[in-house]
């Protein structure tokens, strides 16, 4: 155990939040990244300490991270998800996080990082976490990116619970494998990664145990719910039309059109080599859509 608390970037966030309670379980002091006027009762509630500041700040992402051992970022402008957040967290933002890191000498920053980042600068939300990647390593920051594969527990969720409907929303074909990773998962991963050993400098792919399609989700639901799942395919060319129609009013379009196109490509696919290495067996697929199933309320086959 290191001393010192680690400070979460996105706390306030799906991930991030069960990135402090996982981090909280393993006995680390925990110091959570809030902006100001953003509502931290839950964090303070589990054990978390609070520093106020936002990505944008440099100086507050200084004041932050005095004394903290290692942080753990999972923030992500691009979706949108809360209050204030913008593109530019995946840009500027951290940037700003990392250029603080390198100056409060962090013993080990713990990067959320996303599958073929490297492979994809036509994917710009992909890309920005490659050029993070880089920028980490170019200061000597000592960093591990774990690169995940889509959340399963979001993508799938499209309009709803799936399992009520007993039908799965998809753009393009459901027939390609991907590779995708549960969020509680990630956030254990993650946690872990603090004090992994024999991982600096390393990027890290995350996924299940082997890759599914959405017909492949659709058909194992079936079988743990004892009743059959459909999947309702949209046309890319849906989301093509779109994200020329209105990509420069939200760019967030045609982004996500361009992650459907290389989605298509069946390149979106983890190995998991070094995960199981570092982390142990991944999840089976029939666990994790078994968890999916019970999160969500519904009684599964087991």
């Amino acid at each position: 155990m290191n001393e010192g608390p680690v400070l979460v970037v996105g706390g306030t966030g799906m991930l991030g939040g069960q990135v402090v309670t996982e981090l909280l379980g393993r006995g680390k002091q925990v110091r959570a990244l809030v902006r100001p006027g953003s509502d931290a009762t839950r964090l303070e509630a589990a054990g978390a300490a609070i520093a106020r500041g936002d990505m944008m700040d440099p100086d507050s992402l200084l004041r932050a991270m005095e004394g903290a051992d290692a942080v753990i970022t999972s923030a992500a402008g691009y979706t949108r998800h809360r209050k204030g957040d913008s593109p530019e967290i995946d840009t500027v933002g951290n940037v700003n996080l990392v250029e603080a890191a390198s100056r409060a000498g962090i013993r080990r920053f713990v990067l959320t990082s996303i599958l073929t980042c490297d492979q994809t600068p036509q994917v710009p939300h992909f890309w920005h976490k490659k050029l993070t990647e880089d920028r980490l390593q170019e200061l000597g920051v000592p960093f591990v990116a774990l690169r995940p594969g889509a959340f399963l527990d979001q993508v799938t969720r499209f309009g709803g619970d799936p399992f009520s409907k007993h039908r799965f929303m998809w753009f393009g074909s459901a027939r390609v494998p991907l590779t995708f990773v549960l969020t509680a998962d990630l956030a254990g991963y993650l946690s872990a990664a603090v004090d992994a050993p024999g991982v600096e400098g390393q990027r890290v792919d995350i996924g299940m145990d082997r890759p599914l399609s959405m017909q492949d989700i659709a058909d194992i639901s079936g079988r743990l719910l004892g009743e059959r799942v459909k999947v309702r395919s949209v046309p890319a060319g849906v989301l093509h039309a779109a994200g020329a129609l209105l990509g420069r009013v939200n760019p967030m379009v045609k982004d996500l059109s361009a992650m459907i196109d290389w989605f298509k490509t069946g390149g979106y696919v983890a190995d998991t080599t070094r995960q199981r290495e570092v982390f142990g067996p991944p999840t089976t697929a029939e666990d994790a859509v078994a968890r999916l199933i019970e999160g969500l309320g519904h009684p599964v086959r087991r």
